[in-house]
């Protein structure tokens, strides 16, 4: 099964200790679950179940969310070659993924050029991905 949702771009103020904690606690502290996320050299992807919520938790942090991208979100199985089928079938549509990354309850988040693209071609691997 997949589905569409929003994937936030956070980038941290300085990549040190404490500022991955500061934009999990702000979440947390408003009772909304992280369903997944990302980070690399200070670049925060962010995946909940209420994007609202989140982004005003962010921000009233003080962090900056610098995008907000519409995603893929498909439940996978944890298999040899499932990740390889699903970016191979994107890759052959002429897809560009712009990032990736797993989510909890072995699902996948997908953020590409053509996003509407990608949850075809994800939606037409069902049975083979879910």
């Amino acid at each position: 099964m997949q589905t569409l949702a929003k994937d936030f771009t956070v980038k941290l103020q300085d990549d040190r200790p404490g500022a991955l904690a500061k934009a999990f606690e702000a979440i947390a502290k408003t009772g909304v679950n992280v369903d997944g996320y990302s980070e690399t050299e200070g670049t925060l992807h962010v995946l909940t179940s209420d994007p609202a919520s989140a982004r005003k938790a962010l921000e009233t942090a003080g962090l900056k969310v610098s995008r907000e991208d519409e995603v893929v979100v498909a439940e996978v199985q944890d298999r040899p070659g499932v990740a390889a089928n699903i970016f191979r079938q994107i890759a052959d549509a002429n897809v560009n993924v712009t990032f990736s990354y797993v989510a909890t309850n072995n699902r996948v988040v997908i953020g590409a050029t053509n996003v509407a693209k990608a949850a075809e071609i994800v939606s037409k691997q069902g049975a083979a991905i879910g």
